[in-house]
C-alpha cells in the first residue's frame, strides 16, 4: 500500500509532528530495548520513565497530566486491528516505522470499520508524533522488514488491566461500545485474520492490509 510521510498534509487529520520538545535522550534509551521476532508492548518502563525528558512532556505535551513511558517493538507488516483512546497517543520511533491509521469518525453505528479507509504513514528514526484521540491506529510497521523501536507515550494508567467488568461480545448481536474495552482506557476493533484473543469484537471488514 502507499506510504506517506507524516510531513504530508494528509497527516494533519490524524495528528501532528512534535517539534518544541527535544525527544533525544528518549530516542538513545529505546536503542537498547529489545527488539522480538513477533511485537512486544509494554506500557511502562522503568528506565524511560526516569528521562528528564518525561517531566517536559507532561508539562508541555500534556498539559500537567502525569504519563507513562513504554515502547512498541517487533517486526510486523499487517495492520491486524485498529484501537483508540480518549487521549492523544505520542510516538517516538528509535527506528523508520509506518503507522497505519484511520478516523473514529469512519466507524459505523454497528462499531464496523472499512479497511479500505485506512492510510500508512512514515514516522522517520527520530521524530515524535501525538496520535490524536480520534485516530484509530494499532501496532507500527517495520520498513522494508526490518524491526521497528517505538516509544509510546499515554497518560498514566492506559493500556493497564481493567478493574471492572465490561459488556461481552455477542455473536449476531450490535455490541455496546462497553464491549470492545480491552484494557485500560483502550477500545479495540479486530479482524478475523489479526490472529488476536477470543472475545476481541472482529469489525474490521475488508482486507487485512499489508506493507
Amino acid at each position: 500500500m502507499k506510504v506517506l510521510s507524516v510531513e504530508d498534509p494528509a497527516f494533519k487529520k490524524y495528528g501532528r509532528v512534535i517539534k518544541n520538545v527535544d525527544f533525544t535522550e528518549l530516542v538513545e534509551e529505546m536503542k537498547k530495548t529489545p527488539i522480538p521476532e513477533g511485537v512486544i508492548y509494554e506500557p511502562g518502563v522503568v528506565e524511560l520513565e526516569a528521562l528528564s525528558v518525561k517531566q517536559v512532556i507532561e508539562n508541555v505535551t500534556y498539559g500537567e497530566l502525569p504519563v507513562q513511558i513504554g515502547y512498541c517493538n517487533g517486526h510486523n507488516g499487517q495492520l491486524n486491528a485498529l484501537e483508540y483512546h480518549r487521549s492523544s497517543e505520542v510516538n517516538v520511533a528509535a527506528t523508520d516505522a509506518v503507522l497505519m491509521l484511520g478516523l473514529q469518525q469512519d466507524v459505523g453505528e454497528d462499531f464496523t470499520y472499512e479497511t479500505s479507509r485506512v492510510e500508512a504513514f512514515l514516522i522517520p528514526a527520530g521524530t515524535a508524533v501525538e496520535v490524536y484521540a480520534t485516530t484509530l491506529h494499532y501496532a507500527p510497521c517495520g520498513v522494508d522488514g526490518n524491526g521497528f523501536q517505538v516509544a509510546v507515550i499515554l497518560p498514566k494508567g492506559t493500556n493497564y488491566p481493567l478493574k471492572n467488568a465490561h459488556g461481552r461480545v455477542q455473536e449476531g448481536k450490535v455490541p455496546d461500545e462497553d464491549a470492545l474495552i480491552t484494557a485500560a482506557n483502550k477500545w479495540l476493533i479486530g479482524h478475523a485474520e489479526g490472529g488476536l484473543d477470543e472475545g476481541v469484537f472482529l469489525g474490521l471488514k475488508g482486507e487485512n492490509l499489508k506493507l
